[in-house]
C-alpha cells in the first residue's frame, strides 16, 4: 500500500472513532509505523509485517481506548513496541506516559521512536513489572494483550494511586478470566471496542479501585 493510502486509510479510522487530531499528529503516526516496519525487518518486534494491517491493528486499536484514559500519568505495561502508549502519547500531548517493558531489544526501539518523533511527554523503562518501583504512581495502567487479568491485577497493584484504574485490552470476551480474579474492593466494567478496519472482538475491562 502507497503512502497516500496508508494516510487515507488512518484518517478515515480516526474519523470513524471521532478523535480530535491535528494533522501533524496524523503525520506523526504515520512516521512511528513507518519507523516500526523499518526496525522490524531486523528485529522482529511484532508479527504484523504489513504496514497496511499495522493502520487498524496497531495504531486504531490502540487509539480505541483514548476516551477511557483518566488523570495525568499513564502507565503501558508490556508495551512491546510501545503499543499503545505512543499512539495514545501522540494523541495525547498534555498525559505523561511511561513506557515499561522487560525486553532490551524493544525498550531500544521505543527509545528510539520516542527521540525521532519528538515525544516530550514519554518516558521509558526496561525493567520486569513487578520490580517497577516509581516514586509516584499512576492514575491509569494500561496492558494489550499482556496476561490473564488475574496475573495483570497481581504484577500491578503496587503501581496503582489509591484512586487509579486498570485498563485491561482484550481480543475477546473475558468472563472466564473475571471468575477467576481477585476483584474484591474494586468495580468492573466490560467496555466493547469498535476498531475500524479491524475484524474479530475488542474489549477493554475497565477496573477501578472503589472509593470507601
Amino acid at each position: 500500500m502507497r503512502e497516500a493510502e496508508l494516510s487515507q486509510a488512518l484518517a478515515s479510522g480516526i474519523a470513524e472513532l471521532n478523535l480530535q487530531i491535528t494533522a501533524e499528529q496524523q503525520e506523526t503516526l504515520l512516521t512511528y509505523i513507518a519507523l516500526l516496519n523499518r526496525w522490524n525487518k531486523r528485529f522482529n518486534l511484532t508479527a504484523v509485517r504489513d504496514p497496511a494491517e499495522m493502520i487498524p491493528r496497531h495504531l486504531l486499536d490502540s487509539l480505541s481506548v483514548s476516551d477511557y484514559l483518566q488523570g495525568k500519568r499513564v502507565l503501558d505495561v508490556g508495551t512491546g513496541a510501545g503499543l499503545p502508549g505512543i499512539p495514545l502519547a501522540i494523541l495525547l500531548p498534555d498525559i505523561q506516559f511511561t513506557l515499561l517493558d522487560s525486553n532490551g531489544k524493544k525498550t531500544r526501539f521505543v527509545r528510539q521512536a520516542v527521540m525521532e518523533l519528538g515525544l516530550k511527554n514519554v518516558q521509558v523503562e526496561q525493567m520486569r513489572v513487578e520490580a517497577y518501583r516509581p516514586t509516584q504512581k499512576f492514575d491509569t495502567v494500561i496492558t494489550r494483550a499482556f496476561a490473564a487479568l488475574s496475573e495483570i491485577l497481581s504484577l500491578t497493584s503496587h503501581l496503582l494511586a489509591p484512586t487509579g484504574q486498570l485498563l485491561a485490552m482484550k481480543g475477546r470476551q473475558t468472563q472466564d478470566e473475571l471468575e477467576v480474579a481477585d476483584l474484591a474492593g474494586r468495580s468492573v466494567e466490560v467496555i466493547q471496542l469498535q476498531v475500524p478496519q479491524l475484524e474479530g472482538e475488542r474489549c477493554v475491562v475497565l477496573i477501578n479501585r472503589k472509593v470507601e
